[in-house]
């Protein structure tokens, strides 16, 4: 867990607090341009749209859908060091979204704002890394799955999910567009992270499960081979 986990999570935390610190204090990078673009394509179809999208990424949202997704990949594996993926990648991302936010402290874009603004800072997309830390997870775990076309749209959902969240956070007005490129790369970096776990389990579990056979095959071995000696 320390190797596999908490360093590479450590050294993403560093990269996205750098890189912040960068885009708001160092290069001052004004967006202004692209959300006032957004706000200029807004519909009321759109607004609704963007709506229900946004919200695949809340908090709420998506804990329901990591416990449904952990439950029935345990379901379908009996594994549950493999169905704990999505939500080791979820709670990464939290980690390392609520710390680098809380350090970086942007402001949100000085548009209208379609969604109450949460307490958190701008920078990274918390909607957009925690969708895709969730997603990319269940597409990394759908890589099992046998049936070729079930796979591949499964993936294909995973994929567009998160990336609609992304678009949605910058149509409303709740995030400049690096905030939520941002968010892209924390979350895929914390579904590889938690994915990456992934053999290390695979491994101990061998260990344990050969041991135990070894440990019966000797026990039911015992009394065979003692009469043999006498």
């Amino acid at each position: 867990m320390l190797r596999r986990v908490l360093l590479p999570a450590t050294v993403l935390w560093i990269a996205v607090v750098g890189t912040g610190f960068l885009i708001v204090d160092v290069i001052g990078l004004d967006e202004r341009a692209v959300s006032e673009a957004f706000v200029d394509m807004r519909t009321s179809t759109l607004d609704s749209v963007t709506a229900v999208v946004s919200e695949m990424g809340n908090t709420q949202v998506l804990i329901a859908t990591c416990v449904l997704i952990v439950a029935f990949i345990w379901w379908q594996s009996r594994q549950w060091w493999f169905a704990m993926v999505p939500a080791l990648a979820l709670g990464v991302e939290a980690l390392v979204f609520l710390t680098s936010s809380l350090v970086v402290g942007r402001s949100r874009p000085d548009v209208d704002q379609l969604d109450d603004a949460p307490p958190t800072s701008s920078f990274p997309s918390g909607h957009t890394g925690a969708s895709t830390a969730v997603y990319l997870a269940f597409a990394l775990c759908a890589t099992r799955i046998k049936n070729t076309g079930l796979r591949v749209t499964v993936q294909v959902i995973c994929i567009i999910v998160p990336l609609g969240v992304g678009v949605s956070r910058v149509y409303r007005g709740m995030h400049h567009p690096t905030d939520v490129i941002a968010g892209f790369a924390v979350g895929a970096t914390c579904a590889l992270i938690a994915w990456n776990w992934l053999p290390a389990r695979d491994a101990a579990e061998g260990v344990i499960a050969a041991t135990a056979h070894d440990d019966s095959a000797g026990a039911s071995a015992g009394p065979g081979a003692a009469s043999r000696t006498r």
